[in-house]
């Protein structure tokens, strides 16, 4: 049997500021996930550590451990690699005054 694959994506060209955060996505059918994001413009002030969290419904969430640096820079790129998530993901970040970054935030999961 050839694994089951999926790309899906979770914010795009979206200008994360303050408390930001990605749409959820139901993932509970994978044995693996790669979170991608990347900065489509120039971000502006202090690049924030995104985290990884975690639900049982996609409505409460918990830190699931995972943290990446946002990029600091034009088409910079940060990754996370996960197993053992359960059923709901998404990114969040926490932004400084002033600061923000417009992402693309992508998921990779195989069955």
């Amino acid at each position: 049997m050839l694994p089951e694959n999926i790309t899906a994506i979770l914010a795009r060209n979206e200008t994360w500021t303050g408390e930001a955060a990605s749409e959820p996505y139901e993932a509970g059918w994978a044995r693996e996930a790669i979170v991608f994001v990347r900065a489509l413009k120039e971000p502006v002030g202090p690049a924030p550590l995104a985290r990884v969290e975690i639900s049982p419904d996609g409505m409460h969430w918990v830190p699931e451990g995972t943290e990446m640096r946002l990029p600091s820079q034009k088409d910079g790129m940060a990754v996370a690699r996960l197993t053992h998530f359960g059923s709901w993901l998404r990114v969040v970040a926490s932004f400084e005054d002033d600061a923000s970054c417009t992402v693309l935030v992508t998921l990779h999961l195989k069955a």
